[in-house]
């Protein structure tokens, strides 16, 4: 998702430094200071507009989470529809920072689980690199994870889906649970949904979920 540059971003960004940072090395082994609560951390890699990790940190405060973006105009989107809201979420911070370098970011078992919601397919052979499920970002993972850790996956895209399942497996990772069409399953009872997500299920699209641990 390419978004045009905001000209009221870098203010906004610059007004709440207490829910978004920029500098995520700064803090890196510290993330508990941020929140109101010492409480679990999960983390959402390509957050988007913002709409996913809102909801979970209004449905779940008894977690922390942390919406990660490395578009600064969507950033600040998903900061501004959060002060928007009309309650207060001590439990949800924002980074504004690429993904690719997770590691920079976050000590070793600092994170308690990963999502990853509709990430960039890179169809092409050739980038298959890039692919956020790929095993070199799985151990990426694996090192900013608590023992066990988990991960969530979410896409609309069967070929993106199919690698997944296979590269997790070849990572020996186990499987908690893996749908094949997540809106017509019992596993959608506490499914919250992404702005993708809505946009993919309305056109009648299958939702592919899987829920795995290192």
């Amino acid at each position: 998702m390419r978004v045009r540059n905001k000209t009221w971003a870098e203010p906004l960004i610059e007004s709440n430094r207490d829910r978004i940072v920029t500098k995520g090395a700064d803090i890196r082994g510290q993330w508990q200071n941020r929140f109101e609560r010492n409480q679990p951390i999960n983390i959402e890699v390509g957050m988007g507009k913002g709409q996913f990790i809102i909801n979970m940190a209004k449905k779940y405060p008894e977690q922390n989470f942390i919406g990660i973006e490395v578009q600064k105009s969507v950033a600040a989107i998903a900061l501004k529809n959060s002060l928007d809201m009309d309650i207060q979420l001590p439990n949800l911070q924002f980074l504004y920072a690429d993904g690719a370098e997770l590691t920079d970011y976050f000590e070793n078992g600092e994170i308690n689980k990963v999502y990853l919601n509709f990430s960039d397919p890179w169809p092409k052979t050739r980038h298959e690199k890039r692919r956020l499920t790929f095993k070199t970002f799985l151990k990426v993972y694996e090192t900013i994870l608590v023992d066990h850790g988990e991960l969530e996956f979410k896409t609309d895209n069967m070929g993106l889906f199919e690698f997944s399942l296979t590269s997790l497996n070849n990572y020996g990772m186990t499987y908690e649970g893996v749908w094949l069409n997540l809106h017509d399953s019992s596993e959608n009872e506490q499914n919250v949904e992404t702005e993708y997500e809505q946009k993919f299920s309305a056109m009648g699209q299958p939702i592919y979920k899987l829920k795995a641990h290192f």
